[in-house]
């Protein structure tokens, strides 16, 4: 088998995984899709491989960029703290072990609501704050998803390119 065929599938393999782990915060996400299309864009070379990275890039940081400042801006706005969604992500990563597949978001919502009945100790109040967290989240998640189709795209194109042109 080829090297340029080899690295192409492997590559995609990793695309693949990178696009889950944005879902399933348990795997990697964006910054896999990054370093599988540079390791590509090496074994390939020559300029439209480094085109295709230079475009796969700024896909990859903008989505980590805006995953990042939305949701950290909608959760400073709503006064959560860090240490909130600290818990929720380790009960969600025992949750994962504990019920397999839908332990992951059980865990990480009823540790997200844990923490905040703690920090506000009122039921109510504990769940709006959990609620919008979530979709503060979520929001940022499907953002950093969308951008990382369209790396995905963009790396298929090149694929194309690469192999038909």
């Amino acid at each position: 088998m080829n090297a340029d065929i080899l690295t192409s599938v492997l590559a995609g393999l990793a695309i693949l995984v990178g696009c889950l782990g944005i879902i399933v915060p348990i795997l990697p996400g964006s910054i896999l899709i990054g370093i599988a299309v540079l390791v590509w864009a090496i074994v390939i070379g020559g300029p439209m491989a480094w085109i295709v990275f230079a475009i796969v890039a700024v896909f990859v940081a903008a989505g980590m960029s805006a995953s990042l400042v939305l949701t950290g801006r909608k959760l400073k706005d709503m006064e959560v703290p860090n240490k909130s969604v600290l818990l929720g992500g380790i009960l969600g990563i025992v949750g994962f072990f504990v019920i397999p597949v839908l332990g992951l978001p059980i865990g990480f919502i009823a540790g997200l609501y844990l923490a905040e009945y703690l920090r506000i100790k009122e039921a109510k109040e504990a769940w709006d704050s959990s609620w919008e967290s979530l979709k503060a989240i979520g929001i940022g998640a499907a953002i950093e998803f969308l951008l990382a189709l369209l790396a995905a795209i963009t790396f298929g194109i090149g694929i194309l390119i690469h192999f038909l042109g």
